[in-house]
């Protein structure tokens, strides 16, 4: 558990102030009680070196009686005890006790020094009086030699109870200034913590990502310039991650707007990052903490990953399939980061029209052979052919001729609409269009035996579009119908909303198998090769009706099965 500062910055306080006073009270104890000790032996050693004449005179005289009353007298007048020791230790005089009964004196300390002509001090118990004693020695001396030594002592005891008093005193004064000291040690710990701690609920907040933080202190010290620096980092803080934030939000947009897959991985292989364009590439919506090969099971995708780690190749890209889709996947390698990033460019469509590329020439090719050979064969015949039959060979020859035209023009039709060329936009009836339509094959129809109708609500259904191209797409796909239908009917119906015209054409021919109805619109692609061949289609009449469709902005749907009829469904809008 933590001890707050504020805590710690007021007992460090409290301890010095209780150190310091009792260091103090201790010193002063001391200091005060030997100042008194020396106060008191310098009073005695005056009231030694007043009584030393007297007594060296008296000591002549041998007059010891006399002696100890002079001592008594005087240590009742001085408060003192005095005592006078011959040099061999005998106490001579004694101003409270008798004489007679004392034991020899010449061991004591101060006595010792006195003999020898010095000035002795010593405190120690008196077994005597049964009280601790300061003990003053001075040599009484007659011709520079020591006679006797006066020896005059008081009882600790009052000096002890005055100094008792006074350090009682001093005592109360201490506590007094301890609790003033802890008020202010209290006030300076909270000057000292509040700061510190506003300081700390700001970084909390700057960390909690809040930078509108502003620490303002009423003080001129150095918590006032972290508190101006404090908050000169935060603004620096607050406009580097703006800055951030939208090199970020560009960076991001940037990622989102790429229509090549892009997918981030880390040194585990785990996705860190990843655009739209490859959620959708997966058909997933999150893959954040994934494994790439969770993703894409891929083993020429794992080689790849492995080799941009390792550098083991120079040109770090393959190609992969994804959902039945052709993508060029591109690797690279970040050294500092250890990341690796992949790109996914979707090269189906690429594929795709260059296999269509492949299937025109050839399909040019092929149809373009048939008649061409059929022409010369002829021509070839009827140089060694019997005049008479130049009519029938001549008739095959044109009409073969014609393929050949249809097959040109209907090539440069679908040239003109893939270089987009601008439509002659106008108001039209999509009504008298159809209706023309169906009076341009009605003779070829009728000779079928094929109704051929017109189904809508509406008396009347107006758009913007070319005249002229949306009745070439109706008759592509009605001459389509015809040539596919052998009995029944091919109806066309219109309807509309607010913003669309819907029209189908249905017929109840031989239908389209399944499989083939994604390559209707391909150039020369046809279902029934044999068919077209003997009616003479050239298998660019829907591609037309395709191109049609999109130079209006619009989509074309087939629904069909074998034996059951083929219905086309041209949704078209108002206005373009």
């Amino acid at each position: 558990m933590k001890t707050p500062l504020f805590l710690k910055i007021f007992l460090g306080l409290i301890a010095i102030v209780v150190l310091m006073t009792g260091l103090v009270l201790t010193f002063s104890f001391v200091i005060i009680r030997h100042h008194y000790i020396d106060t008191l032996g310098e009073q005695l050693r005056n009231y030694c070196t007043v009584l030393s004449d007297q007594a060296v005179t008296i000591i002549r005289m041998n007059d010891l009686d006399s002696l100890d009353r002079t001592v008594k007298m005087l240590g009742k007048q001085t408060n003192t005890r005095i005592t006078i020791i011959a040099p061999d230790g005998a106490v001579l005089a004694d101003s409270e006790k008798d004489p007679q009964t004392m034991e020899n004196h010449g061991m004591r300390s101060e006595i010792k020094d006195a003999l020898q002509g010095q000035e002795g001090r010593a405190i120690r118990y008196s077994r005597t009086v049964k009280q601790e004693m300061l003990y003053v020695a001075v040599p009484a001396r007659s011709n520079k030699t020591v006679i006797a030594v006066i020896r005059s002592s008081i009882y600790l005891s009052s000096i002890n109870a005055l100094i008792s008093q006074l350090m009682t005193r001093i005592i109360y004064i201490s506590l007094g200034l301890i609790v003033i000291s802890v008020i202010v040690a209290l006030l300076f710990a909270r000057s000292i913590s509040h700061p510190i701690q506003d300081l700390i609920h700001a970084s909390r907040r700057v960390a909690h990502g809040d930078f509108d933080v502003n620490i303002l202190f009423k003080r001129n010290d150095e918590l006032k310039e972290l508190a101006v620096s404090f908050n000169h980092m935060v603004e620096q803080l607050k406009t580097l991650i703006k800055e951030q934030s939208r090199e970020k939000e560009a960076l991001n947009t940037i990622i989102a707007s790429i229509r090549e897959g892009i997918l981030v991985l880390d040194a585990k292989g785990k996705v860190l990052l990843c655009n739209n364009s490859f959620l959708e590439i997966i058909e997933q919506d999150s893959v954040q903490g994934k494994f790439y090969w969770e993703l894409i099971r891929r083993p020429d995708l794992n080689e790849l990953v492995d080799s941009v780690r390792e550098g083991q190749r120079a040109s770090f890209t393959t190609e992969i399939e994804i959902e039945q889709r052709t993508f060029i996947c591109s690797a690279a390698y970040l050294s500092t980061a250890h990341q690796t990033v992949l790109t996914f460019h979707d090269i189906t469509e690429i594929m795709e029209a260059a296999a269509m590329k492949k299937d025109l020439v050839l399909n040019v090719s092929h149809e373009l052979r048939t008649p061409l050979t059929a022409i010369k064969g002829f021509i070839e015949t009827m140089e060694s052919a019997d005049p008479g039959q130049y009519k029938r060979y001549i008739e095959i020859i044109k009409r073969h001729t014609d393929r050949l035209i249809n097959i040109v023009e209907d090539l440069q039709t679908l040239s003109k609409l893939e270089s987009r060329e601008r439509l002659q936009i106008e108001e039209i009836d999509i009504h008298q269009i159809v209706r023309n339509v169906i009076t341009m094959f009605k003779p070829a129809a009728r000779h079928q035996k094929i109704k051929l109708l017109l189904k809508s609500k509406d008396p009347k259904i107006l758009l913007k579009g070319d005249a002229f191209k949306l009745e070439q797409l109706f008759i592509n796909l009605v001459d389509n119908a015809l040539k596919y239908t052998e009995e029944g009917s091919i109806t066309i119906t219109t309807e509309q909303d607010d913003t669309r015209v819907l029209c189908k054409v249905i017929d109840t021919g031989i239908g389209i198998p399944l499989d083939q109805i994604s390559r209707i619109f391909e150039r020369f692609y046809v279902v029934d090769l044999s068919r077209s061949r003997k009616i003479g289609g050239t298998g660019l009449g829907l591609s037309i009706v395709k191109h049609i469709v999109q130079a209006h902005h619009g989509e074309i749907t087939v629904e069909s099965e074998l034996d059951s009829g083929t219905t086309f469904t041209i949704k078209l809008p108002k206005t373009l």
